[in-house]
């Protein structure tokens, strides 16, 4: 009978086990979410592109491994059936509604572009901060810009057309329109959307300076986009004395450039922005790669174009500089761009003048926007109403995307918890003590950022956010355009945070209300101004670097029993070898290479007399507090300990 329990009881244990571990090893499955997407009973491969949110080329590769290799085009129309089975293949579900699915794209190439018209090339100027680009466009267009940008550095995107009489002999062109994109690192994503839309990349480097890391990171541009654009290098500030234009162009040859100097296809021009020397040569260079690209787009018909900045101006609301690329733009046309539309009521050039219609290669500044437009963003013209209607559909596309993204987070977050869980139970409580180290994660500097355009503010953010290490970092948990509100003060201080202010102002209001809540402004209008003190706030975050400064050493030569008070003192008799052996100090005992006592100096006597300080080749007798076995033979040191702030 006993046998037959204690088998029972095997056998229970034994299920128990199995059960046990079949829980441990339960793989949590969770369910992918199916996004739906409205498409229409007729669509065409870009279209549908754009619908899926994926790439054309991704697209057209799989309708290619489907069977669909003919009928990849662009603008080739595929009926709902085919759109349907190609939107399950990219995991969505797919709902046939031509009212839902409507939106507004660009027309389709035309059939026949050399029957179409020149359109001036778009050029986007390009190099290292103050190499000279803007002196150079300065004295192209004859303006001051330079002079009122703040340290001489361009701070956001311009674009203006420059007539250029003399290139309009051969091929017909009458103007180039100038991308000016700031130099600076932290402006790495408006130069790569201004490359987006450029013809032409003219890449400055200063003669006197040679290849910068700005200049690296063009130069890595243009290798990604060499089959789209061309390129010109403008070796630039030639009139200064001592300079080595040969050094400059081999050293472009080692970073990959391969100019015609030395047998490639890219050309060099030497100019001066300052005396202006130079600069036919490179307005004719420019002509004759626009020749042979052979630009051509239609001068009428709905527009096309880009968002190149977008600001709030006093008097006239929202205004964005529109690049047009194709049709053209007229006063009254209703137009939309990402989530936002506008009715044109007002359009300036380069140069502030009124025009009313901006054709393929102009930039203006359009004002008449219902809210402020993203940079980047494409800009399309159709009807009210079906702007309208677009609009709407944006809206509840961009509602879901959100909450799509709410829910992945909150996906991430509980597979988080899963983990940490599963974590504890297989290491136990160490483990789950390190993981909570680990969860506390770096402090964080959080940011609230404001400036004056939209391209300014991103990359205001892309330049501050990655500030710090693995100790220290920051956070930006907020950025927008315009002054500094109390909206702004209110976040900061219940954010712990501080502001940083890029070319915008706050009132004295808003400076007296942040002064009472103790929230710190940033202020400047020069960037690299702004990340040096973003910085120097994330390194008062990092724990101090403390280090030991040796003042003094003395040997022990000797240890001597002294009486006092009832008690046998040991006194160590030492000579100094080298240094100053100061009362005030600490002390490092130091017996056979290795450190064994460290602690202040309790008494300090030379014959009897009790002295602050013994200098070098001294002899004295001392005593440590709380330390009695000192050995003839120690070395003792004093150091005083030096705190530094902490390194990124």
């Amino acid at each position: 009978m006993p046998e037959d329990i204690n088998d029972t009881q095997k056998d229970y244990r034994a299920v128990r086990l199995r059960k046990e571990n079949l829980r441990k090893n339960k793989v949590f499955v969770e369910k992918k979410i199916s996004v739906d997407v409205y498409i229409p009973s007729l669509v065409s491969v870009g279209q549908l592109a754009q619908l899926l949110n994926v790439r054309l080329a991704r697209l057209q590769r799989k309708m290619e491994q489907s069977g669909m290799g003919e009928e990849t085009s662009y603008d080739h129309v595929l009926t709902s059936d085919y759109a349907v089975l190609l939107a399950e293949e990219f995991g969505k579900n797919p709902v046939v509604n031509d009212e839902m699915a409507f939106n507004i794209y660009p027309s389709p190439p035309h059939p026949q572009p050399s029957t179409l018209p020149l359109r001036p090339p778009v050029v986007a100027i390009m190099g290292h901060v103050d190499h000279g680009k803007t002196t150079l466009l300065d004295t192209l267009r004859s303006t001051s810009v330079a002079q009122s940008e703040a340290g001489g550095i361009t701070q956001h995107i311009g674009a203006f057309s420059v007539p250029v009489p003399s290139a309009g002999n051969d091929n017909g062109l009458k103007s180039i329109t100038f991308l000016d994109t700031p130099g600076h690192a932290a402006f790495s994503a408006m130069r790569a959307r201004g490359a987006g839309v450029t013809d032409i990349i003219v890449l400055v480097v200063a003669a006197d300076d040679g290849i910068m890391p700005q200049t690296r990171e063009v130069i890595n541009l243009i290798k990604k986009e060499q089959d789209k654009v061309g390129v010109v290098v403008a070796i630039n500030k030639v009139d200064k004395p001592g300079i080595n234009i040969e050094a400059v162009q081999k050293s472009l040859l080692a970073e990959g450039l391969q100019l015609e100097q030395y047998g490639g296809d890219v050309p060099a021009v030497t100019v001066s922005g300052k005396t202006g020397e130079g600069l036919p040569s490179l307005v004719e260079t420019l002509s004759a790669i626009a020749e042979m690209q052979d630009l051509r787009a239609e001068n009428e018909g709905p527009v096309h174009g880009y968002v190149l900045e977008s600001n709030m101006h006093k008097g006239m609301g929202s205004v964005a500089t529109v690049l047009v690329l194709r049709g053209s733009l007229k006063i009254g046309s209703h137009i939309i761009s990402g989530l936002s539309y506008a009715r044109v009521r007002v359009m300036n050039d380069s140069t502030g003048k009124p025009v009313q219609i901006a054709t393929p290669g102009m930039a203006v500044t359009v004002s008449g926007w219902k809210s402020l437009p993203t940079a980047g963003d494409d800009v399309l013209q159709g009807s009210e109403t079906n702007i309208k209607k677009a609009i709407a559909n944006r809206e509840r596309k961009a509602e879901i995307d959100l909450s799509l993204a709410d829910v992945e987070a909150i996906n991430q977050s509980r597979r988080q918890d899963r983990e940490k869980r599963e974590l504890e139970l297989q290491l136990g409580k160490d483990a789950a003590a390190a993981d909570e180290q680990t969860e506390d994660g770096p402090k964080e500097l959080r940011l609230i950022i404001k400036a004056d355009v939209s391209g300014s503010a991103e990359a205001v953010v892309g330049a501050l956010q990655g500030i710090g290490n693995d100790v220290a970092t920051t956070k930006v948990i907020s950025s927008g355009v315009g002054d500094i509100t109390d909206t702004d003060v209110t976040l900061a201080q219940t954010a712990g945070g501080m502001i940083v202010a890029f070319n915008v102002n706050a009132s004295k209001q808003v400076q007296v209300a942040a002064a009472q809540k103790n929230v710190i402004i940033l202020s400047s209008g020069i960037i690299y101004k702004l990340m040096d003190d973003v910085q120097e706030h994330v390194i008062k975050l990092l724990p101090v670097i403390i280090e030991k400064k040796i003042t003094g050493e003395a040997q022990v030569l000797q240890i001597f029993d002294i009486q006092a008070k009832k008690q046998v003192v040991k006194v160590a008799g030492c000579r100094v070898t080298n240094g100053t052996v100061e009362r005030s100090k600490q002390a490092r005992v130091i017996r056979n290479g290795e450190t064994v006592h460290e602690g202040p100096i309790e008494t300090l006597r030379v014959i009897k007399k009790d002295v602050i300080e013994v200098r070098k080749g001294s002899e004295c007798g001392l005593s440590l507090a709380n330390f009695s076995e000192l050995q003839a033979g120690d070395s003792i040191q004093m150091f005083t300990i030096i705190e530094k702030p902490g390194v990124l």
